[in-house]
């Protein structure tokens, strides 16, 4: 919708609004409008800790975009609108607004009044591009923009949000720019002092965090007009705000929470005769004969032929290699793995299929593109032509999913001038947004289930579809440590799923059997896990590098399916909140300026501290503990908070840490998910404070889950003097989670008294098994670890351990 404002109607007369003073013009529940006759300005209020400001150049403001942000629709919010000889002032419970009559700079009071956010002027165009000039704080620190590889703190820093690889100079070796790498740009960012801005646009936009100039900051667009969203709170709220503005992170089906493997099926480029629809079911065959877990695979490029575009083109037609597509989804289906395509954006003529000739007939290709074939996703009728005629041929024969790549490959030819030029800059970034929602939402109308979609790049909203990964960096340790910034920096722009390729994916030099194992350690404390190589004849598979990287990769490959109940309560919290699984430390420390540092520890959920290891021979590491009281995992070793600590770290060794009083719900190891249902809950209890933890569980594959029908069960520790109480509540029973019985292990230094559930006294024994049926506890005083056994009743029940 848009407002025109006329000019005649304006309170005072022209002459003085021409002179520059703004007059409100326009008030209706959480908008207010002003304007000077030439300009107008809009004022709307999300909440009371979240306002849009939009600076139009004209009278008319730009319709709303569907694409990055889906919410519009707010509840009404209570506040007040005074008026004096400078400004009008706004005031809700948590912000005091006031917009300078003379030239409609802005000014917020937030935090009680005792903060100030500033605009040092306002209405700035130059030729096309919109800027806006803000306060820089002494000890402000920014984070956020999306997966920046480059720094964690961009205060000082000059960015430039594009979607691209990097448009700076290639290392000497590999070809990525990892400084400038924009694979998944957002324009947001938080601040330390307690507020965030999201640039409502999707125009390539340049931010000067200090830079320039050390008291002022700035961020710019090379069209359209100043749309921004202020909102104010702490670290997680602010998450929270803004993705319920660009959408939360849905539940991805539950198997993609295992182990995702990628194959370009026995033959990458230059290899293609080598492929063959054999490798990925041997491949299979493999994995689960050695034991190692996983539940996802798809085919990269080399299923499909190359013909005139290449492989930076789709034909969607299977090589000769491959005899039976079909039969190949089917026994894959049969060892219980999800299976998918790669795909890209662009569409090729292969041999029987002619794709692109049909494409121009039926008018589907995006006008004036610099690359012939491809698909205008912005509009329904192509993308239904590209589901219908091109991904239902790979649906119907058993593909899952698809992984969808090159979402940057939008941009127009010389020959596209005015509008059309200026709209495909900002279609550019809005573009891999678009090409991830077809074929999420057609597979998810097409199963009824829940819609999956691998992607590599993204914009402002791209968590809706559902994650993304980091690109094809290479296999060096320079781009190891990096890998890291950009999870954390990522996740703190409201995309929770994010992954990367362990081990790297192009391999540049000599293969590095300890960066291999030091990869994966990290990749398994991914928010998804994937492995994928393109270095022909291994791809990274872990048993080309030695005995000791495949146990290293079971070992932490085994302890991610183990912390399945843990991970998938967390990407719960995520729907619910946007908070990320990988988390930087200063999340839960945001007054501890030690963490702005701290680059190579996170948050892995709520409670699992990890360390990555990313020096090449490392014989140790420093790690910084937050406040508080730290376990290594796993033991009964504590640690103080507030300190660096040195620890050795042999290369099978990834340092794990938990928060004192952690609840961490775990399971017996699975090759697959769905292998057996999770029967016994196993709870790991630690010492420290007290604490809760909602365990989170459903059918792990339908809708229905957005509609109550879950499990949700809370886990309450109470440490007192004499007494340690361990309660169990029900929360939600729309679902009947598959638990029998639960098995709590806790740690203490002495031989309790007295256990009993529910009032009655548990009886000690040597050993207590599932298997056994029977309740009672253990302790080992070598270890400390006292171990409970107990029976799942449904409703509160409580363990008291003396």
């Amino acid at each position: 919708m848009r407002y025109y404002i006329l000019s005649i109607l304006l309170l005072g007369g022209t002459s003085s609004l021409w002179a520059g003073s703004f007059v409100l013009k326009h008030k209706k529940k959480n908008e207010c409008v002003w304007t000077n006759g030439e300009r107008s300005v809009r004022l709307q209020l999300c909440s009371p800790d979240m306002v849009r400001f939009t600076k139009s150049r004209s009278l008319f403001f730009e319709e709303n975009e569907p694409w990055m942000v889906v919410n519009y629709q707010w509840e009404r919010v209570s506040y007040s609108l005074t008026e004096n000889e400078s400004d009008y002032r706004i005031k809700t419970d948590s912000l005091e607004v006031c917009l300078s009559k003379s030239d409609a700079s802005v000014r917020i009071h937030y935090n009680r009044g005792h903060s100030v956010w500033q605009e040092l002027s306002s209405m700035h165009y130059d030729g096309n591009s919109v800027y806006n000039n803000c306060r820089l704080l002494p000890d402000e620190h920014f984070f956020g923009f999306g997966e920046r590889m480059d720094f964690f703190d961009q205060r000082g820093k000059k960015i430039y949000l594009n979607v691209e690889r990097g448009n700076g100079p290639k290392p000497a070796v590999g070809n990525k720019d990892v400084l400038r790498a924009n694979y998944c740009p957002v324009p947001f960012f938080m601040s330390s002092a307690g507020y965030g801005i999201f640039f409502h646009t999707a125009y390539p936009t340049t931010w000067d965090m200090g830079e320039s100039t050390p008291d002022t900051y700035s961020f710019s667009a090379e069209n359209g007009e100043l749309d921004y969203y202020f909102l104010y709170g702490d670290f997680y709220h602010l998450i929270d705000c803004y993705t319920s503005l660009t959408g939360k992170s849905p539940l991805m089906p539950k198997k993609a929470y295992g182990l995702h493997l990628g194959t370009y099926s026995g033959g990458t480029w230059k290899h293609e005769d080598q492929t063959s629809d054999r490798y990925p079911v041997q491949l299979a065959e493999k994995m689960r004969s050695l034991g190692i877990p996983f539940d996802l695979m798809w085919l990269d490029s080399t299923w499909r032929k190359f013909k005139s575009g290449g492989n930076g083109a789709s034909t969607f037609e299977w090589r000769e290699t491959f005899d039976n597509p079909r039969k190949m989804f089917q026994k894959l289906e049969d060892m219980h793995v999800m299976a998918g395509l790669h795909v890209r954006s662009i569409v090729d003529n292969g041999d029987s299929l002619h794709l692109l000739d049909e494409a121009r007939e039926a008018g589907v290709l995006y006008p004036g593109a610099k690359k012939e074939g491809l698909i205008n996703f912005f509009d329904c009728k192509a993308s239904d032509w590209w589901l219908e005629n091109a991904v239902s041929k790979l649906a119907d024969i058993g593909c899952r999913f698809l992984k969808t790549d090159v979402g940057s490959a939008l941009t127009v030819s010389s020959d596209v001038q005015g509008e059309e030029a200026v709209k495909a800059k900002s279609d550019h970034n809005l573009f891999p947004l678009a090409y991830a929602a077809a074929p999420y939402d057609y597979y998810m109308k097409k199963s009824g289930l829940r819609g999956f979609n691998h992607t590599r790049e993204g914009y402002a909203g791209i968590q809706r579809y559902p994650f993304i990964w980091a690109g094809d960096w290479g296999s060096e340790w320079q781009w190891f440590a990096p890998m890291i910034v950009g999870g954390l920096n990522i996740g703190l722009s409201g995309v929770g799923y994010w992954s990367h390729c362990m081990g790297g994916f192009e391999q540049y030099s000599p293969r590095d059997t300890e960066l291999y194992m030091r990869w994966v350690q990290f990749g398994m404390f991914s928010p998804v896990s994937i492995l994928v190589g393109m270095d022909h004849p291994h791809y990274h598979e872990p048993w080309t590098y030695g005995d000791e990287a495949l146990r290293n990769f079971i070992k932490y490959d085994s302890l991610r399916y183990a912390l399945l109940p843990y991970i998938y309560s967390t990407g719960y919290e995520m729907y619910q909140t946007g908070r990320p699984m990988m988390r930087p430390l200063l999340l839960d420390s945001p007054k501890d300026y030690n963490v702005y540092s701290v680059t190579d520890q996170y948050l892995f959920g709520d409670h699992i501290m990890v360390c990555p290891v990313t020096v090449k021979g490392a014989l140790s590491r420093f790690i910084y503990f937050p406040e508080g009281i730290w376990f290594r995992f796993g033991s009964n070793e504590r640690f103080m908070g507030k300190q660096y600590k040195s620890f050795l770290t042999p290369v099978d060794e990834l340092p794990l840490f938990v928060k004192g009083g952690a609840i961490i719900p775990m399971q017996k190891v699975v090759q697959y998910i769905g292998e057996q249902s999770i029967g016994e809950l196993i709870l790991q209890v630690y010492p420290g404070g007290n604490s809760s933890f909602d365990w989170y569980d459903d059918d792990g594959e339908t809708m229905d889950y957005q509609r109550g029908v879950y499990s949700l069960v809370r886990f309450s520790s109470e440490w007192g003097a004499s007494e340690w109480k361990f309660t169990i509540t029900p929360q939600c029973k729309a679902y009947r989670n598959k638990v029998n019985s639960y098995l709590i292990q806790m740690y203490r230094n002495t031989v309790p008294v007295e256990v009993s559930y529910n009032g009655v006294r548990l009886v000690r024994a040597d050993v207590i098994t599932e298997k056994s049926g029977g309740e009672g506890w253990e302790y080992d005083p070598a270890t400390q670890l006292m171990t409970i056994r107990v029976n799942r009743q449904d409703k509160e029940s409580q363990i008291r351990v003396r």
